[in-house]
């Protein structure tokens, strides 16, 4: 499997969960777009290569890997962009219904883009109301328009159980979106099955697609008649090449984009997921967890463990492929390990995160992993001057 990808020698690579290694399908597909479909075949690519249905046909490959039927995915512009489409739709069809209900340590843009479509529409018809994860089953009531809630929170790894939040949130009436940014190519994920109404990702972490490529949306085919996303652009139109001064909305996914695709992101996206072809998303999981346990065992048999605060659960069905734990000195032990060749990540406030990706990591490589955090620990090598520099703009 490591093969498909493109592996700096000597790195040990424990952040695929921020951003996914260079799949080598990727490297290939753009020198082709680029040399042959652009350079050479020019506009006529647009037809020739179907360039302008990349953005349904890439979506419709995502959706196999969360569970979602043909017709309903579509790759376009980020979570961000695509968030607020979905909640000023989600509020539309929830008339009368003004809360939107999420945990008060989700994603901070998701929650942004809550705050701004909230400064956009007023108090009265739109309020971000958060509550700690563990409440957010039962905080739903029938003020509620749209439950908005992250499948794998981003700094303590834990899942919650869409299924089941999906199930409390119709109930009462509400709709749910889901963020699956952390768990889209990571886990098996049923988004039809378990009736879930609208979830957005993107493609540049666990699916592989390279820094800053699109996200992607899925909308029930059951809305797709209601929904209506206040972007109105000109692909997003039934016949975007009439030049009509009246708005109509394509039907179906389709009116959810926007402005022109990106075509060399869309074509990074649809090589990498050609990695995914064969795979089973549970075995993968189950394999990252494996590796997951393999770290948090060798931080035991090193006596460090105590050493750190564990903030993800234990129990399997609750995590998803990463662990993270609290410590004073997160950052610089963070930077003391990417100085000794492996690749972890920090977050605010203080928190080391540790990513499992079974694509293109190995047991052998998590086992040297803890040995070097073991040597950080036990000679307190993150007290070094050098690690306690500035913070980078990216952390």
């Amino acid at each position: 499997m490591t093969t498909q990808f493109v592996k700096p020698n000597g790195l040990i690579y424990l952040d695929g969960n921020s951003l996914g290694m260079l799949p080598a399908a990727v490297a290939q597909r753009l020198a082709m777009v680029v040399q042959q479909q652009w350079g050479h075949d020019l506009i006529n690519s647009w037809n020739q290569h179907d360039w302008i249905n990349l953005p349904l046909t890439v979506g419709d490959k995502i959706g196999q890997l969360i569970g979602a039927a043909a017709g309903q995915v579509v790759c376009c512009d980020s979570i961000s962009l695509n968030l607020f489409k979905l909640l000023a739709a989600a509020l539309q069809m929830r008339a009368g219904r003004t809360v939107v209900l999420s945990t008060e340590d989700n994603f901070p843009t998701d929650l942004y883009m809550v705050q701004g479509l909230q400064q956009l529409l007023g108090n009265d018809n739109c309020q971000l109301k958060l509550v700690p994860e563990q409440q957010l089953l039962t905080a739903i009531d029938q003020q509620t328009a749209v439950v908005l809630v992250t499948e794998v929170n981003f700094r303590s790894g834990r899942r919650v159980n869409l299924a089941e939040l999906t199930q409390a949130a119709h109930e009462q009436g509400a709709l749910i979106i889901a963020d699956l940014a952390h768990s889209a190519g990571a886990m098996q994920i049923e988004v039809d099955q378990w009736q879930i109404d609208f979830a957005v990702g993107c493609s540049y972490k666990y699916l592989n697609a390279g820094p800053g490529a699109p996200g992607f949306a899925y909308v029930a085919e059951r809305h797709h008649n209601q929904f209506v996303q206040p972007l109105a652009g000109w692909m997003g139109h039934a016949n975007a090449f009439s030049f009509t001064r009246e708005y109509i909305p394509a039907p179906g996914i389709r009116a959810l984009l926007t402005g022109t695709p990106s075509i060399l992101a869309l074509a990074a996206v649809d090589a990498a997921l050609s990695v995914f072809d064969g795979l089973s998303l549970q075995q993968l999981h189950e394999q990252a967890l494996d590796l997951a346990d393999l770290f948090d065992d060798g931080l035991k048999q090193h006596n460090i463990a105590a050493e750190f605060q564990r903030l993800t659960p234990a129990e399997r069905q609750h995590r998803g492929c990463q662990l993270s734990y609290a410590h004073e000195h997160a950052y610089a032990i963070c930077q003391a390990l990417i100085a000794a060749g492996v690749v972890a990540d920090f977050r605010a406030p203080h928190y080391l995160r540790v990513g499992f990706t079974p694509l293109y990591l190995s047991a052998s490589e998590v086992a040297e992993a803890v040995n070097k955090l073991a040597e950080i620990m036990q000679q307190k090598i993150y007290l070094n001057e050098q690690f306690q520099h500035r913070r980078g703009a990216v952390t």
